[in-house]
């Protein structure tokens, strides 16, 4: 039994033809094919490909062996029971897989036929960015192994949708233009909007009213939106303001009400050419202008004394004394004019 995990596997059969199954996957699963093995081992066992009904077969795997010299040789492997596992399907994995027994170089039984169908969304080639205001095409198509869908509609009435995050159907209308070439391709053309950024939306295959799979696709947007605001700026009187809008509810009411009103949020900033003085600067003006002024009273006290005692009284002490009083009195002047 094979356990292979992740996958995605949807298949039905196709009327009128014996040993013949149809799988669709999505791009990015996991799928199993699965082959008609009565041994016990895979040794016997060779899968081969063709693309489309004109390109040549290759090998993938013969004797249980896999052929390392395709390119996709390292998303293939063999399940327990042989059949082919492929590893994060693409859409050029689609076409027919069929898979062979041989014994002694003898074909046994029946080749097991899988015609793999893979649904894949992508964006306009042209598509450069994503952002409101912006148009975007995104083509979702159902590769298959035949030129055209018209043997699987005939049989499984296929049908392609597009779908939003509800899985209600997009409309056709002035906002979403769904358009399909022939039943295997279906494109959605929208111009986004602001609410658009990381919706997804699905596309998906249904037969007969019934989804087989799915294939999302998120709009991520990668500019700015055109109503994206910029805070108005002022810069008057060193003052740094923003506009914002602010709920206000007024209280002179019985009745709560909330109305918006414009709000001025302002914050204070120091101008750059004009930096402001350290504010522990005038404290220490005043402190030494105190001690200077002090110990100026306290000398010419002392002075007073000594002279009214008579012991001041040579030339060079009244000399001194007028040199204290003159650099008292420039003190005070420089400190007042800083």
């Amino acid at each position: 039994m094979n356990t292979y995990s992740n996958l995605s596997k949807l298949i039905y059969c196709v009327s009128g033809t014996a040993g013949e199954t149809h799988e669709i996957s999505s791009s990015g699963k996991n799928v199993t094919l699965s082959c008609i093995n009565d041994l016990s081992d895979c040794i016997s066992t060779t899968w081969i490909y063709s693309k489309h009904r004109s390109s040549a077969a290759v090998e993938l795997f013969a004797g249980g062996i896999k052929n390392k010299n395709i390119e996709r040789a390292e998303r293939l492997s063999l399940g327990s029971d042989c059949s082919l596992n492929i590893y994060k399907t693409t859409k050029d994995d689609h076409g027919q897989y069929t898979c062979q027994q041989y014994v002694n170089e003898q074909k046994l039984g029946t080749d097991a036929q899988v015609f793999l169908h893979v649904l894949h969304v992508s964006p306009s080639s042209t598509q450069t960015e994503m952002r409101s205001g912006s148009s975007v095409t995104l083509t979702c198509q159902l590769f298959t192994y035949y030129n055209n869908c018209d043997s699987l509609i005939r049989y499984e009435d296929l049908q392609l949708f597009w779908v939003n995050q509800a899985d209600v159907n997009l409309p056709t209308d002035s906002r979403y233009q769904i358009l399909s070439s022939g039943q295997c391709n279906i494109t959605l053309t929208t111009t986004l909007q602001n609410e658009d950024n990381n919706i997804e939306w699905r596309c998906l295959v249904k037969m007969k009213n019934e989804t087989k799979t799915s294939v999302s696709y998120t709009v991520k947007f990668t500019g700015p939106t055109k109503t994206d605001a910029v805070p108005a700026v002022n810069t008057i009187n060193n003052e740094r303001c923003s506009t914002l809008n602010s709920p206000v509810t007024p209280i002179q009411h019985s009745q709560a009400s909330t109305t918006t009103t414009l709000i001025s949020v302002c914050q204070k900033t120091s101008s750059p050419t004009a930096p402001s003085a350290p504010k522990q600067q005038v404290p220490v003006i005043v402190i030494v202008l105190a001690a200077v002024f002090l110990f100026v009273v306290v000398l010419l006290g002392v002075i007073c004394i000594k002279k009214r005692s008579g012991e001041f009284t040579h030339p060079t002490t009244y000399r001194l004394a007028h040199q204290l009083r003159f650099y008292h009195q420039t003190t005070v002047k420089q400190t007042t004019s800083k």
